[in-house]
């Protein structure tokens, strides 16, 4: 198997890009390694189906846990639905490709990339989104790359290209960008509370590095003797969009111009006009072209006049300053929001409105086992903020099957979870697993940036003690040349028939997420920055009106919602409260009626809604792991006599025996002559055998009423810290 492998240097590491030894009968493929991270790429076109209008592109990432040495542990031991994340890195590839393939391309399109190998250090997303470029311009596609990707971070002060797993985590900034060489067409980001300057810093500290990606792909070609198939637009026939400006012009920029009309009205009257306009084409002469057109292709009609509605709208923006609903470019939509608005059975409910996007959110606390296991390729394994989002059909009044969510429910959760996650409390002092569910109400753009500001509202109203409250919005763009027009607060007819959906959330102090995605082959950093630094008097406007509604988190939990009480122990001693077989534990747990989950690490976290029980529960592990030494003194009861002595209980869960010769100075014949089973003694830990059996005495111990001492107090519990 011959094959052809090129190296570029980036960064101080090696990428490795292996052409024409995988996959032959795909259009194109590439193999692009780092590290030990390998991912194998390929695209493949075949000939469009019959009535298709639309660019029918798939995007899909594959994961086999064998690249990180692992067999699946589903029932079937195989690899099955897609994880999470591997189906955000597949959007990831999808966004930034998408814009890149011409308009008028109607053939079926597969870009799949497949982890062969996974290094910790080398994540393979990005990865993935240059290896699409790459086998796409080797499948000879007509396309307006190369495009590539990189990630950057932020440690300390210092921002570092393409991080580590661990880098990822400890640093402030997880950052994907791509672009071509027309500027930067995708951003993924998120944020610790960052400034805006230092967020399009590093966006233009990743697209430098983008560049020396792009060169490299031209390079590629070259040495490979492959010439860029470069899009070139098709003859088309003027003849009904012609006609429809002549006839329908004037009408639909009566109606764009109607701004106190609302979203139904505005269809409803654009929809009248092409209706107008299709039956005066049916009218017309048997010869005459127009009818021919619009009688070879049905969806002619509706095309021309969709882009001619679009033409119109960008115009009256440009020229006038003026939106369809009489906006101003930095205008945001009425605002309303009420917390707590479900009965407090529900842990905490929110419900955000900005314009016709309404979004309910509601907040559920959980216990550390209701962590959501991770079982794909990384390296954290479990999540312990979780964030979905619906998007009902009636939401947009239509009617369709309700299903699974799909990948753009998916993404869209993941985006308001991501906004959300900085400003989260640490697990050491608020150890619960938080669940968001965002429900779309009612959708007109940005839902969510809708879900971002619900989610804090319902986290408030369920007592999270969040660091800041975040609120988010989405800005749009409109570019007829150079001339660039950014919107804030976009709705849907304007991220419709508009070139960008930016997407910006944050706290007061900085931002927590971005994503940006472009319907054109890309911006300079410049206007990005512009967007930016736009969005943000609109996110503290909005975060203004949420903060009416409530303006710090309640001060005490949902009654039902459970009660945490969270302290550490030694490690060495989990395997005492847990038992032989988990006896111990389900022993407390049965006796306290309560949760109990122990990390590794030692920390205990006890779920319970009667607090009394949960103290209870702790006190008895406290008894069980506290250190007990020759000569302390304890008072207890007895627990239960045996022919040669009695146990004392002299803590909760630990006991210890008096042996029959030490119950007395004087001889004893018979354990119960002197003690019975509820009795209250003070006794003295004579010694600790070798086997960690604790022996007790009664002997020179004074006892209640005999001047005897007071029960030592239990030694102090390590602070989580």
């Amino acid at each position: 198997m011959q094959g052809q492998t090129q190296s570029i240097s980036f960064d101080g590491r090696e990428i490795r890009l292996t052409t024409g030894r995988f996959a032959p009968q795909a259009g194109g493929s590439v193999l692009v390694e780092c590290g030990d991270t390998a991912v194998l790429v390929t695209a493949t076109r075949s000939g469009g189906r019959e009535g298709i209008d639309f660019l029918p592109l798939i995007c899909d990432y594959e994961e086999r846990l064998y690249a990180a040495g692992r067999i699946p542990g589903s029932y079937q031991r195989r690899e099955g639905r897609p994880p999470e994340r591997a189906t955000l890195t597949a959007r990831l590839i999808d966004r930034p490709m998408r814009p890149l393939f011409p308009a008028w391309l109607r053939d079926d399109l597969q870009v799949v990339a497949t982890c062969l190998s996974l290094d910790e250090r080398v994540p393979a997303d990005v990865l993935a989104v240059t290896g699409a470029s790459i086998a796409t311009l080797l499948a000879g596609i007509p396309f307006n790359g190369p495009m590539a990707a990189v990630r950057v971070g932020l440690l300390g002060d210092d921002f570092v290209l393409n991080p580590s797993y661990r880098e990822i985590e400890r640093g402030d900034l997880d950052l994907i960008v791509a672009g071509t060489p027309d500027g930067v067409v995708m951003v993924e980001a998120g944020g610790n509370q960052l400034p805006e300057q230092d967020v399009i810093e590093a966006i233009d500290f990743g697209y430098e590095a983008i560049c020396e990606l792009i060169k490299a792909q031209e390079q590629l070609l070259k040495d490979l003797g492959i010439e860029q198939v470069k899009p070139e637009t098709p003859t088309q026939d003027t003849t009904v969009p012609a006609y429809l400006e002549k006839q329908c012009t004037k009408a639909i920029s009566e109606v764009l111009k109607k701004f106190d009309q609302t979203k139904d009205e505005r269809d409803k009257a654009l929809d009248a006009i092409k209706a107008e306009a299709a039956e005066a084409i049916a009218g017309l002469k048997e010869d005459d072209a127009i009818r021919v057109a619009t009688a070879s292709n049905s969806k002619l009609l509706g095309n021309s006049f969709k882009a001619l509605t679009k033409t119109l709208m960008r115009q009256q923006i440009l020229k006038d300053g003026k939106r369809v609903d009489g906006r101003a470019l930095d205008e945001v939509r009425a605002i309303s929001a009420l917390a707590g608005v479900l009965p407090r059975r529900v842990h905490g409910s929110g419900l955000f409105q900005r314009g016709l996007t309404q979004v309910l959110s509601t907040a559920t606390l959980g216990t550390p086992s209701d962590a959501q296991e991770m079982d794909d390729l990384h390296p954290s394994t479990e999540k312990l903020y979780l964030h979905h989002y619906n998007f009902p059909p009636y939401s947009v009044g239509e009617t369709r099957p309700m299903r699974s969510p799909g990948r753009r429910e998916i993404g869209h959760g993941a985006l308001a979870e991501r906004a959300i996650l900085p400003v989260l409390p640490a697990k050491d002092t608020f150890p619960y697993v938080v669940r968001v569910v965002s429900e779309v109400l009612s959708s007109n753009g940005s839902t969510s940036m809708g879900s971002v500001c619900g989610s804090t509202l319902s986290l408030m109203d369920a007592g999270v003690p969040l660091k800041a409250p975040v609120s988010g919005a989405a800005m749009g763009l409109i570019k007829e040349g150079d001339d660039i027009r950014i919107l804030t607060d976009i709705q849907g007819i304007e991220d419709f028939l508009g070139d960008m959906d930016f997407k910006v959330a944050g706290s007061e102090k900085g931002i927590t997420a971005l994503q940006m995605d472009m319907k054109i082959t890309g911006l300079p950093v410049k206007t990005i920055a512009e967007a930016i630094n736009q969005a943000r008097p609109a996110r503290l406007h909005i975060l203004e009106k949420m903060l009416e509604a409530i303006d710090t988190p309640r001060e005490g939990l949902s009654p039902h919602a459970p009660r945490l009480l969270s302290f550490r122990i030694d490690p060495e001693l989990i395997g005492t409260v847990i038992g032989p077989g988990g006896r111990t534990i389900k022993g407390i747990t049965e006796r306290t009626n309560t949760k109990i989950d122990i990390e590794d690490s030692g920390i205990v976290t006890i779920a319970s809604h009667d607090g009394a029980a949960a103290d209870e529960a702790q006190k008895i592990i406290e008894g069980l792991t506290r250190k007990v030494n020759e000569g302390e003194v304890f008072s207890g009861s007895i627990t239960r006599i045996i022919p040669i002595g009695a146990f004392v209980e002299i803590l909760p869960g630990k006991e210890g025996m008096i042996h029959i010769s030490q119950l007395s100075e004087a001889r004893v014949e018979k354990v119960e002559d002197v003690v019975k089973v509820g009795d209250e003694v003070t006794v003295r830990v004579r010694e600790i055998d070798n086997r960690g059996r604790i022996n007790l005495t009664l002997r020179g111990v004074p006892q209640s009423g005999d001047g005897a001492g007071e029960e030592p107090q239990p030694t102090p519990v390590a602070p989580l810290s």
